[in-house]
């Protein structure tokens, strides 16, 4: 009996600590599962943009210094991408914290990273063009046509396939992916009929290339305003580093102010960042022409999210129109624009 009573005793030991062993590893899954807590300045902060027109803002704040001064001691490193798709393959895959890019990656990069991702601020606001040969002198003439788009899914690629659709064309036309440089070549040399491309590509097209606007994507928008570029991070990243997060908005909302106060000096820092990043620079014609269709500003425009998401469908991107609750936080972008007496982003059918 004692034999049988010791063993027992024993087996209950093991299953006390069989037990302790187990609580204490669901303790360790959940605190890493828990929400990353605020762990102050990042020392480093990774952001994307396009060498376009319109990610002017993101251009001005690092040529002019006004995301590293507003970083502070946190080093601030840059990478540049022809569309949104390869950008965020980057900040999905960890190599990048903060993009700007278009509206539309955006929200398939909420989709994709099941919420991982979020939207924290507009940029910009127009600036695309349909533009064709000139002989193209209707909608219905696309037919048969090659058309370009910078990339598959992109921004300009959803908006001319929602168009097509729109028109009873989808099928009928041609859609090419290109880098906006080699659609500007493949042009001139007759390979495509036009482009629904960004500034200042479009710019590029009419006044380089003897291009003419078939549709302004402005016309198709309440107001003429849509996001063409937006900010999104990496959640994780906005919740250990709100304060860098904060940094990157001032300095972006920096860069909005000092470029509508001196939009001349604007212009020149522009194409002095296209030179260095894109090894070219743009004529005073084709500036002029690109910044007047666009509007800088930190407004989201949210109120056509959820068409866009529409529109993704439509262009046959996605099966269905995913649902956008939680895929902004404007918290950060918010306490800027009040520092600053400015009214507040309110998007409650975007934020959670």
């Amino acid at each position: 009996m004692r034999t049988h009573h010791r063993t027992r005793i024993l087996a209950s030991a093991l299953a006390a600590l069989t037990a302790v062993g187990v609580l204490a590893g669901c303790s360790r899954a959940d605190s890493s599962a828990a929400p990353a807590a605020n762990q102050g300045a990042a020392g480093e902060v990774r952001v994307g943009f396009f060498p376009n027109v319109t990610h002017a803002p993101a251009l001005i704040g690092v040529k002019k210094d006004f995301f590293k001064t507003e970083l502070g001691s946190t080093k601030l490193t840059t990478q540049t991408f022809n569309a949104g798709p390869e950008e965020v393959n980057a900040l999905l895959g960890g190599s990048l914290d903060v993009a700007f890019l278009g509206s539309g990656p955006a929200i398939n990069a909420f989709t994709k990273s099941k919420g991982a991702i979020q939207l924290i601020s507009g940029a910009v606001s127009g600036g695309a063009q349909l533009v064709v040969k000139p002989d193209i002198t209707s909608v219905d003439g696309l037919k048969g046509k090659n058309i370009a788009t910078p990339q598959l899914a992109n921004t300009q690629d959803v908006a001319l396939k929602k168009f097509l659709a729109g028109k009873q064309l989808t099928g009928q036309v041609k859609i090419t992916n290109l880098d906006n440089p080699k659609t500007l070549d493949a042009f001139k040399k007759g390979e495509v009929d036009g482009g629904w491309l960004p500034e200042p590509w479009a710019s590029r097209l009419v006044l380089d290339a003897g291009a003419k606007v078939l549709v302004d994507e402005k016309a198709l928008w309440p107001g003429g305003r849509f996001p063409t570029t937006v900010v999104i991070v990496r959640s994780e990243f906005l919740q250990q580093h709100p304060d860098t997060v904060r940094a990157i908005l001032k300095g972006e909302l920096a860069a909005i102010d000092w470029a509508k106060a001196n939009p001349a000096d604007a212009k020149t820092v522009v194409n002095g960042a296209l030179k260095e990043l894109a090894g070219s620079t743009l004529s005073a014609a084709v500036l002029d022409r690109a910044f007047s269709g666009i509007e800088l500003t930190t407004d989201p425009i949210a109120a056509e999210f959820p068409q866009l998401a529409q529109d993704s469908v439509t262009a046959g991107v996605v099966k269905s129109a995913v649902a956008l609750k939680g895929f902004a936080d404007f918290g950060p972008l918010n306490e800027v624009l009040k520092a600053k007496n400015l009214p507040a982003v309110d998007a409650p059918e975007l934020t959670k």
